[in-house]
């Protein structure tokens, strides 16, 4: 079967490598006589990045091409911080470099340049060969149109294109600048005006590659020629005028002279991206508005799953309608999401900062840490970030989580165990260093490691900031307060660090993917009236231990545990609220358990394996040595990180 490309961009390129692996015979044909120098630079998430890894593995030596980017920072026109927050992996490439890369992966002879395409010959209502303007002509089986967002085949088989107005700009430009690519490494920097559709963003594509951004509502206003350099640069300065100084440097460095502008625009989901033997991929089948930052990993999803589809299915019609249900769905909700940013952006007094979609950063949640589905038995779980038997039940509830995932829904509420030292006694503990002792016995009791030396060096005078900031971080997303709740732990019991430094509850919030900037402004806001609602429940339901936790089934029927408890007195509770419960089974190899929960100590790793601690130590240090963990030491004891899925820099 012979497939014709048009359009040699990224989607053909990368259909055109996995078909003449499938040993089809293509054509690819691109209207450029050479690889093209012009196209901007983009965010690319781990989705196209996995597209990329499995089409290059053995095929070359070369390094996927562009900048890691695990930072994302948005900042107003006065410098004041709006958002910081830890990405899922992205990788920020040029257009050139990443087509270049491509290029090598297939044969030469499998390109012919410079065909501008013009219109396809037909019997009856199939194509049969494409026909270019300079007269040639191409016969194949099948067509594909990745010709792009102005696809001129998309226009042949469905009519002329009902596009939606540009009402936002985007002028885009390259600097060279080493200085500035190592200060702001792996970072997203976006500095996005407060009550104007006016946006200036930054992101290295190199070492020394930096590519920077101006997006701006139309209607404020434009260039009044855009092909005149001196014109672009007067307009930057004059519309970002208002904007710090690491945005005036960028543009008084710049020189303007590889800037260009997009007009910004979209198109409703098509009907099918097939019409008979004519199929469409990429921008050609589907344009998103960049905000949606959706259209390169998009690309190239699309050419990999239609190569799939044609692979396992040799009825083509078939085929484009497999791809177009498992492509549909996904791709009008990036459409969606890149609609809802610009209506944030053309509109930005419209929505509370906490409220606009950051189409960058995913909602991710912990299987069952959430109250938000509702299970057949619930548990209320009062607990506090620095209680050292909440600590060591750890390895109890990581199980139960594992067991009972499809039954169980936990509820996190803060118990207030230290509000202050003045006239505190709890349990016959009055002061930090009696803490300390106690960690000690507590540690050589039950295996979990805590380091005693934060009471002794520098000891935490009240547990409310750590609690305030876990109910600052539900406010963002529940599932990841807990692993927020986790990381904090970490700190105090193994790192025996003061958590209730801010500069503490930043990294925490950071290396847990919640926003920073948020979770500060929710500390000294909201979270205090929902800490303090934690305070009162806990008093009217008179909980004098921590933790305790209030099992509930659908009929009412309520069971408590406190403090420390076996795992068998969980399973039997969880047997007399439902006889009929069953545990679920789970994967208790080491990648499967460290890819569910990031840092496990030798008891918990143990614990969840059901075998003795030495063999587990010895699986772990084998692990360690393979470098597929890592070990964070602590004199109590050491914690493991999972380190399975390292991410490329």
């Amino acid at each position: 079967m012979k497939v014709v490309i048009l359009g040699g961009g990224i989607a053909g390129i990368t259909l055109g490598i996995f078909l003449h692996r499938k040993d089809f015979d293509v054509v690819i044909n691109e209207r450029s006589t050479s690889i093209s120098s012009k196209g901007n630079a983009f965010l690319m998430h781990s989705e196209g990045l996995s597209v990329l890894k499995e089409i290059s593995d053995g095929y070359t030596k070369n390094k996927i091409p562009g900048k890691y980017i695990d930072t994302f920072s948005l900042r107003n026109q006065t410098d004041e911080e709006i958002k910081f927050q830890k990405l899922d992996p992205w990788q920020c490439m040029k257009r050139k470099d990443i087509v270049e890369f491509l290029y090598q992966l297939i044969p030469e002879n499998k390109i012919k340049h410079g065909r501008v395409f013009s219109h396809f010959l037909y019997e009856g209502k199939k194509a049969i060969a494409a026909v270019f303007i300079d007269g040639a002509v191409e016969y194949g089986d099948i067509f594909v149109g990745a010709d792009g967002g102005n696809s001129v085949v998309r226009n042949e088989i469905f009519g002329e294109t009902n596009y939606t107005p540009v009402e936002v700009k985007e002028l885009l430009g390259m600097l060279n600048d080493e200085e500035l690519c190592t200060k702001y490494k792996s970072h997203f920097t976006k500095f996005q005006h407060k009550s104007k559709g006016i946006s200036f963003g930054m992101i290295p594509t190199s070492a020394s590659e930096l590519v920077w951004y101006i997006q701006y509502d139309t209607s404020i206003k434009d260039i009044k020629d855009a092909s005149c350099n001196k014109h672009k640069g007067e307009f930057c300065k004059s519309i970002l005028a208002e904007f710090p100084p690491i945005v005036q440097e960028v543009l008084s460095k710049d020189d303007f002279k590889s800037s260009y502008i997009w007009h910004t625009r979209d198109f409703d989901l098509l009907p099918s991206f097939h019409v008979e033997n004519i199929v469409l991929i990429g921008d050609a089948a589907h344009l998103a508005l960049p905000f949606s930052s959706a259209g390169t990993t998009g690309a190239l999803v699309d050419a990999h799953i239609l190569s799939r589809c044609l692979e396992e299915d040799e009825n083509y019609t078939k085929a484009f309608e497999r791809f177009y249900s498992l492509r549909a769905e996904v791709v009008a909700q990036q459409i969606q999401i890149g609609r809802d940013v610009k209506g944030d952006f053309l509109n930005p007094t419209s929505k509370n900062i906490d409220e606009k979609v950051v189409p960058l950063i995913s909602n991710q949640r912990k299987r069952i840490e959430s109250n938000t589905n509702q299970k057949g038995i619930s548990i209320l779980y009062f607990t506090d970030p620095i209680c050292s038997t909440c600590w060591i039940i750890q390895p109890q509830l990581r199980k139960l989580q594992l067991e009972y995932a499809d039954n169980v829904s936990i509820e996190y509420k803060m118990g207030g165990l230290l509000p202050s030292w003045e006239n505190f006694n709890r349990f016959g503990i009055t002061k930090p260093s009696e803490v300390a002792a106690h960690w000690d016995e507590v540690c050589s009791l039950f295996g979990m490691p805590l380091n005693k030396s934060v009471w002794l060096e520098d000891p935490l005078p009240s547990s409310y900031p750590p609690s305030i900031a876990f109910k600052a971080a539900q406010l963002q997303d529940t599932g990841k307060a807990v692993i927020f709740l986790r990381r904090i732990r970490e700190m105090v019991f193994l790192e025996k660090k003061n958590i209730i430094k801010k500069e503490y509850l930043r990294q925490a919030a950071f290396e847990s993917g919640l926003d920073v900037a948020r979770l500060m402004r929710d500390i000294d806001g909201r979270a205090q009236e929902m800490f303090r609602e934690d305070l009162r429940l806990s008093d009217s339901l008179e909980i004098k231990m921590l933790p305790t936790l209030f099992f509930s089934n659908r009929e009412g029927v309520q069971l408590i545990l406190n403090g420390f408890q076996p795992y068998e007195s969980f399973e039997e509770i969880m047997q007399q609220l439902d006889p009929s419960i069953e545990k679920s089974a789970f994967d208790a190899t080491p990648k499967s358990l460290f890819n569910e929960y990031q840092t496990m100590s030798t008891k918990e790793f143990s614990f969840l394996r059901d075998e003795d601690e030495d063999k587990s130590l010895k699986v772990l240090e084998e692990l360690f040595s393979l470098q597929f963990i890592k070990r964070i030491e602590s004199p109590s004891g050491n914690m493991w990180l999972n380190n399975f899925y390292p991410l490329e820099h």
